[in-house]
């Protein structure tokens, strides 16, 4: 008896002194041995699923054209109006020992001397915090922010994901809004190497079916599975394409 309570005494200790700052950083917080821990969860309790979000408006973030990692992120809200659809292209990563790399968005705008490190943190409107890292498995209690928590590293240059992201959302005035935000491109140690504002571009609905088609050069969305991530050659040669155009 005395020894079971011995070990969750213990245990308990462990996940505390995990959240002590002085532990291994992330951009500054203390993490858990570096791992996910289940059922992680914002102050505010877990981000809810974004309703209602403004047809066909899209919001593009381009990487400058002046720096080495070039690419965009472009949302879309969803047809049906849940959730935002992304897509992402990205190029001209360093080195891949400096990897993987991450974009988040951030919730602050990149101001005009372009200075990525005055975006602050990730968006996080349920105060949740980086640490510990996000559970894919369980994205309601990552950061809304954390994209590429939830939706895997790039692992690659060039790189093209595309993916509906339910916690995310394009109406103005809720605390998941990216309208006023930017992204971040990272390095692995969190160096930030690009950043962007995200931006409101024109778009267009079908009324003769339930697609959603932008006006800008990015892909169209796809609105299949709730969450659908790639990065295969022709993803990458029609963001290429894109890209350049």
């Amino acid at each position: 008896m005395y020894s079971t309570i011995a070990f969750a005494a213990l245990s308990g200790l462990a996940l505390v002194n995990a959240q002590v700052p002085g532990a291994t950083t992330i951009e500054g917080s203390p993490t858990y041995d570096g791992l996910p821990v289940p059922g992680t969860t914002g102050k505010l309790g877990n981000a809810a699923i974004t309703q209602d979000n403004p047809q066909c408006v899209t919001y593009n973030a381009t990487l400058p054209s002046t720096g080495s990692v070039q690419g965009y992120v472009s949302a879309t809200a969803n047809a049906n109006g849940t959730g935002v659809f992304f897509n992402v292209f990205i190029t001209g990563l360093p080195s891949e020992s400096l990897g993987p790399f991450l974009y988040h968005i951030h919730d602050q705008p990149v101001p005009a001397d372009g200075n990525c490190t005055a975006t602050l943190g990730h968006l996080d409107p349920y105060i949740r915090g980086e640490i510990p890292p996000c559970d894919d498995t369980q994205p309601e209690t990552c950061q809304v922010g954390d994209l590429t928590g939830k939706h895997g590293n790039v692992t690659i240059s060039p790189f093209a994901a595309q993916y509906s992201d339910l916690y995310v959302s394009t109406q103005a005035g809720l605390g998941s809004f990216l309208g006023n935000r930017s992204i971040n491109v990272h390095s692995s140690n969190t160096t930030r190497l690009a950043c962007a504002n995200f931006e409101l571009v024109s778009s267009t609905c079908s009324n003769s079916s339930n697609t959603t088609t932008s006006t800008t050069a990015t892909p169209s969305p796809f609105l299949g599975s709730a969450s659908t991530t790639f990065a295969s050659i022709g993803a990458i040669a029609a963001g290429l394409v894109a890209f350049l155009l």
